[in-house]
């Protein structure tokens, strides 16, 4: 379901576009910039909270990586004034340093808030499927 109004579906939508392009380009400014500042990453039974714990996290897992391809769509998105509720669903195919290649597949189950830089990630919560090859 796509509940809320068409301007914000957008702005979530080029949210999840954005979030995708800073990990294929491993802009690290652009992703966290997708986070709200007390943000709560939860993933592969971590937690991560706030840009000081969520970003080196992540520059750390991305320096696994030789190449990253990303893709990351909405499955739903339900607006209730500043906060929405979205389940993405992403599909990546990595390969690591070493040479081999991890086909993933993942749903976040994430909360937004709207703030004066516009909506930004307040909770993800990932859980992933690795596919055969």
């Amino acid at each position: 379901m796509f509940i809320g109004p068409e301007a914000d579906r957008l702005a979530i939508r080029e949210l999840i576009d954005r979030y995708s392009d800073a990990v294929m380009r491993r802009d690290a400014d652009a992703y966290i910039a997708t986070w709200a500042s007390d943000g709560r990453w939860c993933f592969r039974g971590g937690e991560m909270v706030g840009h000081d714990q969520i970003l080196p996290f992540w520059r750390k897992a991305m320096d696994g990586f030789a190449e990253v391809m990303f893709m990351a769509n909405p499955g739903s998105i339900r607006i209730d004034g500043d906060r929405a509720e979205v389940v993405t669903y992403t599909f990546e195919h990595l390969e690591m340093q070493d040479g081999s290649r991890r086909f993933q597949a993942g749903r976040y189950d994430d909360v937004l808030v709207r703030s004066d830089a516009g909506w930004q990630f307040q909770q993800r919560t990932f859980s992933a499927r690795e596919l055969k090859s």
